[in-house]
């Protein structure tokens, strides 16, 4: 085997942490041809075989369409942790840590919550649990790329406002977020960004590389500085993995 298709979906992170795994194939003297699609395209791909290599699934729920048995894709290895939350920036938390004390009276945090629009739904169901319309919160949905770019906003400017997103993501590079804790579980179970291989192509692979990718650990952390050199830093995402792998986008 020669040459590998490697998809992932269209976005930096995505295609960040799909560079970093592409270092290890080249490694071995493969090809590679990338899949890049939205997430309904992508079952398609699989569907008629058109992806030996997907990076990364987010398991158990977030990503499980692209485990039906149709599919025929095999999930492996363990690359980093997805984790949903609501954040604030450092700078603005004044003492709030936890969503339960977002309906306090004189609360500082802002009441307008913009969010993606790939996770509304679970902003919708944060708000339901802690009555927070009922303390005058709203929801403002926006395009995935537009919102990111609010929250970068709201993160350099050091706003008091809510910014819901996974982690890993460009807005966790640094640290300058305040995770609030959910004491009611609103925030969903954290996932595994796992590497999904076509099962028929298996005896074709070398049981070494397997082997490597199996074992390959980036983190949250790496995948955060991936993400942040590619949106922020002028990168392409096999720059950036190159840097990181050379040691010079963070210590490995």
């Amino acid at each position: 085997m020669t040459t590998v298709t490697l998809g992932h979906l269209d976005n930096t992170l995505q295609q960040a942490s799909a560079a970093a795994v592409a270092r290890v194939l080249e490694a071995y003297e493969l090809e590679i041809e990338y899949v890049v699609a939205a997430s309904d395209e992508m079952v398609e791909h699989m569907r008629r075989g058109d992806v030996d290599l997907f990076v990364s699934a987010w398991l158990p729920d977030v990503d499980a369409a692209f485990l039906a048995p149709d599919l025929g894709m095999e999930a492996f290895g363990q690359l980093y942790r997805p984790a949903f939350g609501w954040c604030v920036p450092e700078a603005a938390a004044t003492g709030i840590t936890s969503v339960a004390q977002l309906a306090g009276e004189g609360c500082p945090i802002g009441r307008e919550i913009v969010t993606p629009e790939s996770i509304l739904d679970r902003v919708r169901q944060v708000v339901a649990a802690y009555n927070l319309t009922e303390a005058g919160y709203t929801i403002a949905s926006r395009p995935d790329a537009e919102a990111c770019d609010h929250a970068a906003h709201i993160l350099a400017g050091g706003l008091p406002e809510i910014i819901p997103t996974w982690q890993p993501s460009f807005l966790h590079y640094g640290q300058r977020l305040v995770q609030l804790d959910d004491p009611k579980g609103t925030f969903g179970a954290e996932q595994d960004a796992r590497i999904l291989l076509r099962s028929a192509i298996r005896g074709d692979m070398d049981q070494d590389l397997l082997d490597e990718l199996d074992e390959l650990t980036l983190g949250n952390k790496v995948v955060s500085a991936l993400d942040h050199a590619m949106r922020f830093d002028g990168m392409s995402a096999d720059e950036a993995a190159e840097a990181w792998q050379r040691g010079k986008l963070l210590p490995r």
